[in-house]
């Protein structure tokens, strides 16, 4: 078993981390904020404070941050003096939660959202990802997913998003407008749950894919397991190479990074639950070193 490092502790709930600009980031829910850090947690500061909760990041060709704001349902940019404006707002398309996003080298942005009230557990909705063009135009990207999820671009044409609830990652192809078709299992874990109950579905799961890595130089992703404590490296069609587990803590997120691209940073915490995460501070940045590095 891979050994974990402490790199930032003492925070709420991490999700979305980024390698970028020679740091870390992450998103800290329920302190909303957007945090960056030197590889080993040192020179930690505030990128971006996001009311309304932020999400996924990602940049703009000219170097601008994108964040999702998850309530309002926008994304926000934040420009070069380092103030917030909206960059799209997705509030009509999407009625609940918007969560992770990834931002093409064009500019391009495709964001998920929960698709049903995950915290009040609510019967299971599908929801598309939804598709952000560089101007901010917003239009829907997918088919109705199940809980998309840790969204990454494989290469300059392939999409593969994480569905919480369905068991697998999907990939799509990307068109030259952006547009996604042809799904299909990148990697499928075993059946979609057929239960609208969310505890009993996540009981059924094999795994939950929450946040996911970028490809590494061997192809393969790692993906946070909500539901099994741990990350694992899957290679595409499903097979498990490799397996870290987090222990007590659950792990949510996860990102390849560092320097030479072999430190893999993993969001953990108790649990999801946001009435147990809102006013603790157990939440925390774990890291561990694995042989393959992120793709260049």
């Amino acid at each position: 078993m891979s050994e974990l490092s402490v790199v930032l502790e003492g925070l709420s709930f991490l999700e979305g981390p980024r390698w970028h600009s020679g740091r870390i980031w992450v998103s800290d829910f329920y302190t909303h904020r957007v945090l960056s850090a030197d590889e080993d947690g040192s020179h930690l500061r505030t990128e971006a404070e996001v009311p309304q909760q932020p999400s996924g990041t990602g940049w703009l060709p000219d170097g601008r941050m994108l964040v999702v704001s998850m309530r309002d349902g926008k994304v926000l940019r934040r420009e070069h003096d380092g103030s917030l404006a909206t960059h799209a707002d997705l509030s009509s398309h999407a009625d609940t939660l918007l969560n992770d996003m990834v931002v093409a080298e064009d500019g391009t942005a495709w964001v998920g959202s929960f698709g049903f009230d995950l915290m009040s557990l609510a019967p299971r909705r599908a929801a598309p990802l939804l598709r952000v063009d560089p101007d901010g135009t917003v239009s829907v990207a997918s088919e109705p997913l199940h809980f998309p999820n840790g969204p990454t671009l494989v290469d300059s044409g392939t999409l593969v998003v994480a569905e919480t609830f369905g068991n697998r990652l999907s990939a799509f192809d990307i068109g030259p407008d952006g547009a996604l078709s042809d799904r299909r299992d990148w990697a499928a874990f075993g059946p979609v749950p057929e239960s609208e109950e969310p505890l009993e579905a996540l009981g059924a799961l094999t795994v939950a894919p929450d946040g996911i890595s970028t490809v590494d130089a061997e192809g393969a992703i790692w993906v946070a397991d909500a539901k099994n404590n741990r990350v694992v490296r899957v290679r595409q069609g499903g097979d498990i190479a490799e397996e870290i587990s987090t222990e007590a803590v659950g792990c949510y997120a996860c990102m390849l990074g560092g320097a030479d691209g072999r430190t893999l940073y993993l969001c953990t915490a108790p649990g999801f639950a946001e009435h147990e995460r809102r006013e603790t501070r157990l939440g925390a940045l774990l890291c561990a070193r694995v042989d393959v590095p992120a793709a260049a």
